[in-house]
């Protein structure tokens, strides 16, 4: 609160706010036990891996759990909090708003053409492709992006809620971290992706009530002007429709293509397609929930232009404005503390911290999911049973979650997590994505290798002035600052993942070329990529049985033989 002077005094902790979040936290915590419960039965009635319970559900969701947890998974804490924060930042405005359309068409684009090369081979995870075509040292090298991406994921949103919490609520950041990773690790931890998907149901109409229910208020609150007015005309700052020059379409287009396209890399969207009984219901699984993702985006865009048409001098928050303090970042829940009535603001924040649970606990389960089959069945252990594979699962949730949680801590760095997670992730991983899907009879772990480093090394030379990353190689229009950093113009993410696209292509032919020269070791031709590709784990793991069984049987009789004679 402040006093005329501008001057803040310490708040007294919300203690009601505390236990409505609480309330909502032991709901969340009572679906998760119910869903484990639940997990268990199918684990019992499970005729393959019981290990694929707990990463994919059996594949046998139900069409409208599928679609919430598809759903709630994009619809975040950073996807609330980010569309607000545009909206009402005077710099940027609804134009630059493009999460919504964006995530949409991420899940479209998944549907069309990225549901049925996954499930066709019956893969569980994102990094089983890559380990039958490249073998699993390489696959898990090209993998290391990814993973940390999870882990920076599950900071990111932990960080992004501590700060929030403690803002509004007026407690520990560490304090909200804590609790809040701790709930997502319990019940993600008893019942897998039942309990995350299940979960996802409750905190879904949490946020989609939640949200929607605070709108009028905030819309008819006296201290906000006419939005429809103020989208175009300035009143209390810029106009919140925002501008759009000429120069900055490249780095707006590249926006829409860094969620449209990054999103293909994300475990969390693969493991809710594989968790479908059928291709059918898994496509529309992708476009309800594009649709659904849409809408929900709505009240927090409408919360961010009646922020930026608000009087903050004449709320409770006072002046200066949240913008000149920097807390743009935070502005919707500011304004359910400030434009709300005090019980209507207790609803939003469960609604907000609803959307933060939805992401952690997919991410969670994402990582250990990789860690479990791929890292440690696949290359540490290869003999470990199905218990030991969901032991190994249950630890890497654990330790993602302590791992990200203690991240979230450190809430300078939010940044930092945001753009591993994203940025990298899309110029990293969209490259080896899409060749491993449809241009896997023309590509090898020689020209993935290459990818990798050449990708690597020029988003590094590129820069992030950010996180003090120097900004190294020139690019065309480069616009340089007062501070000396270079303003990037062109898209220079969706040049990198061309770029990396076009050399994984032309460095596995030479490599090919070069291979029946004599001249390179190594491959015994593509075509003993091209038939490890069109073997499933499964499909390895018992044709190696069969040969073993075969081989023991001829010894058998071999020796019955010598006996007899």
């Amino acid at each position: 609160m402040l006093i005329p002077g501008g001057n803040r005094v310490k708040m007294a902790v919300n203690w009601l706010g505390l236990l409505s979040i609480g309330v909502f936290y032991m709901i969340v915590l009572g679906t998760g036990i119910w869903a484990s419960m639940k997990s268990k039965r199918e684990e019992k009635k499970c005729t393959g891996n019981r290990s694929e319970v707990a990463m994919v559900g059996g594949r046998n969701l139900n069409i409208w759990v599928s679609i919430c947890t598809m759903t709630a998974t994009w619809v975040g804490g950073g996807y609330i909090l980010g569309n607000a924060e545009v909206v009402y930042d005077p710099t940027k405005g609804l134009l630059w708003a493009t999460a919504p359309f964006s995530c949409a068409m991420h899940l479209v684009i998944g549907g069309l053409f990225f549901v049925k090369p996954i499930r066709s081979k019956n893969y569980v995870t994102l990094m089983d492709p890559f380990q039958n075509k490249y073998g699993n040292t390489i696959a898990a090298v090209i993998f290391i992006p990814a993973l940390i991406a999870d882990i920076f994921w599950i900071a990111c949103v932990l960080g992004a809620l501590g700060g929030t919490i403690s803002v509004v609520m007026d407690v520990s950041s560490t304090l909200a971290v804590g609790i809040s990773a701790a709930v997502a690790i319990l019940y993600t931890l008893m019942g897998g992706l039942y309990s995350v998907a299940y979960t996802d149901v409750i905190q879904l109409s949490f946020m989609f009530l939640g949200l929607w229910l605070c709108v009028p208020f905030i819309l008819t609150s006296p201290s906000s002007a006419n939005i429809t007015a103020a989208a175009v005309t300035r009143l209390q700052q810029e106009p919140w429709i925002g501008k759009l020059e000429l120069e900055d379409t490249g780095r707006w287009i590249e926006d829409i293509l860094l969620l449209s396209f990054g999103g293909i890399c994300y475990q969390a969207f693969y493991q809710r397609v594989l968790s479908t009984p059928t291709d059918a219901q898994a496509k529309i699984t992708c476009y309800i929930g594009a649709v659904l993702t849409a809408i929900l985006g709505i009240p927090s865009i409408i919360i961010g232009a009646a922020s930026a048409s608000t009087n903050w001098n004449q709320t409770t928050y006072g002046s200066p404005s949240p913008y000149e303090q920097g807390k743009s970042g935070i502005i919707l829940p500011i304004a359910l503390q400030h434009l709300c009535p005090f019980y209507v603001s207790l609803i939003g924040m469960g609604a907000l911290a609803a959307c933060v649970m939805s992401s952690v606990d997919s991410a969670l389960l994402s990582a250990a999911s990789q860690l479990g089959r791929n890292i440690f069945k696949n290359i540490l252990y290869k003999r470990a049973s199905e218990k030991m594979i969901i032991v190994a699962i249950k630890v890497s949730v654990l330790l993602c979650g302590l791992m990200g949680a203690g991240l979230a801590m450190t809430t300078k760095s939010v940044h930092l997590f945001w753009i591993v997670s994203a940025d990298v992730l899309y110029s990293m991983m969209t490259p080896q994505v899409t060749c491993i899907f449809y241009l896997a009879k023309w590509v090898n772990h020689y020209g993935a290798c290459f990818g990798f480093v050449l990708a690597l090394l020029l988003r590094g030379l590129v820069g992030e002035p950010l996180i003090g990353l120097p900004d190294v190689l020139p690019l065309p229009w480069d616009k340089v600052q007062e501070d000396g950093h270079r303003y990037r113009l062109i898209p220079f993410r969706t040049a990198i993942v061309l770029i990396t696209t076009g050399a994984i292509v032309l460095v596995s032919r030479l490599a090919v070329w070069l291979s029946e020269k004599g001249l390179l070791g190594g491959i015994s031709d593509a075509k003993m990529d091209i038939n490890i590709y069109n073997i499933t784990p499964d499909q390895k793991d018992a044709e190696e049985n069969e040969r073993l069984d075969e081989e023991q049987f001829h010894l058998s009789s071999q020796r019955s033989n010598e006996e007899e004679f």
